[in-house]
């Protein structure tokens, strides 16, 4: 009867319920990431604003067009005008109106070059921000995919308590038969039940560690925390690629240096556009207006203008109280500081990719020797079981076998998601997701 109330105890609290989840794979939680995640949502915007920015009207290269029109009425105005044959008119209550209206081109012809400068930079900018989507997409599935291994280690992790639970009953079971039988002191029975205790409360805390890794992860699928779903058992291995080639594809295919190296064009462009400054501007204006001026007193009583106009201006700068040379020399400040900055990222990225190629490495030699070391773990822990059956070894023993084969699981589990964290960052690294 003790045995069966254990048992039940063990299903009861201890069975994961699954019958009412789906099961999530990785590319399905990537593929929901990428059309949910809030992180994606605002890099892609910020790119497809700069796709919107790059046009050549913003820079400078289009005319303007725009249609004016004005009309003023004044009342009670007193005139006093002497002709020049010597007429002298006034008036107390005098009216008059007048009425402007016309269509005009403004349009740029020469400005040093500047329009074309900006609109290669403009070009620069919206592949910058083409560049920083790509990293963002990759961040978020590099979080993605770290958060969901960590569920499915999480589960491996209940999975072995539940085996040791399994062996724990076992043991109970045998301690409380030798102990009727007046073969085993009690203290070997209650030491047996208090190690199951302790198991089935790891196992319980572990359920809670399930729970809030799933929220971190649908968190990053920008759904709601409580969606129920169920995930891999295992945590798949994938071997290494060749080492040169990861470092020679490094310049060519991090987001990161990518980026920088995006930057210190845009910066060079700057330099350039700084230095059309220096150049004369050539505007051409032309027109169709109506001008018109009535007014009942006064010579001519009425004015009226219609008709086209077309006219230019030119513009030589010459002094401008230093600024252009000011503006050029923080210019250069600027392609100097993001060269800097491709530089030390160029060295980080360099350094990240290293280690994670010695994480990758040493995780996959580590795990080798740690599934012969779970096996061993095992069958000695049967050994144990079976002794203590024949009463041949103390509760102790069995005690301690139990414990390192928990922790040898452990070990192999970590050690499998430590080699998973350093293959998804390699991935990172060379965007090949």
């Amino acid at each position: 009867m003790k045995r069966i109330i254990l048992n039940l105890s063990f299903f009861v609290f201890f069975v994961p319920v699954t019958y009412a989840q789906n099961t999530l794979t990785e590319e399905e939680a990537i593929r929901i990431a990428l059309k949910y995640n809030y992180d994606i949502l605002v890099a892609r915007n910020n790119a497809s604003s700069d796709s919107v920015n790059n046009t050549p009207g913003n820079a400078g290269m289009l005319p303007n067009i725009s249609i004016d029109g004005s009309e003023s009425y004044s009342a009670a105005n007193n005139v006093h005008q002497k002709l020049s044959d010597g007429t002298l008119i006034t008036s107390s209550n005098s009216q008059s109106n007048s009425l402007n209206a016309s269509v005009g081109l403004s349009w740029t012809l020469f400005d040093g070059g500047k329009m074309f400068v900006t609109k290669r930079k403009l070009n620069e900018i919206q592949a910058l921000g083409e560049i920083q989507f790509r990293d963002r997409v990759l961040q978020t599935e590099y979080d993605v995919i770290l958060a969901y291994y960590d569920v499915v280690r999480q589960k491996q992790e209940l999975a072995s308590i539940n085996e040791v639970i399994t062996y724990n009953l076992e043991r109970v079971k045998i301690s409380q038969t030798a102990y009727d039988a007046g073969l085993s002191p009690k203290t070997n029975l209650l030491q047996a039940k208090i190690d199951l205790n302790v198991y089935q409360e790891n196992a319980i805390n572990q359920q809670s560690i399930i729970v809030a890794a799933k929220r971190t992860l649908n968190q990053l699928l920008g759904r709601n925390a409580d969606v129920l779903f169920e995930v891999l058992d295992s945590i798949p291995i994938n071997e290494l690629l060749d080492k040169k080639e990861l470092v020679q594809n490094l310049d060519s295919s991090n987001t990161s240096i990518l980026s920088y190296q995006k930057q210190v064009d845009v910066a060079k462009l700057s330099v350039k556009e700084m230095n059309t400054l220096l150049f004369p501007r050539i505007n051409f204006n032309t027109g169709y207006g109506l001008f018109q001026t009535n007014s009942p007193e006064g010579n001519p009583l009425r004015s009226r203008t219609i008709g086209p106009s077309v006219g230019g201006t030119i513009s030589i700068p010459i002094y401008q109280s230093g600024n252009t040379v000011r503006q050029i020399k923080v210019a250069k400040i600027q392609l100097q500081s993001d060269e800097y900055n491709l530089e030390n990222v160029r060295l980080q990225v360099n350094q990240q990719l290293q280690n994670a190629l010695t994480q990758f490495e040493n995780q996959l030699h580590l795990l080798r020797i740690e599934k012969d070391n779970a096996l061993l773990a095992k069958e000695n822990l049967e050994i144990s079981i079976q002794r203590l059956r024949y009463g041949q070894t103390t509760s102790l023993e069995v005690s301690l076998a139990e414990g390192s084969f928990v922790e040898s699981l452990t070990r192999l589990i970590n050690f499998e998601y430590n080699l998973k964290v350093a293959e998804t960052k390699l991935k990172q690294l060379l965007s090949r997701f």
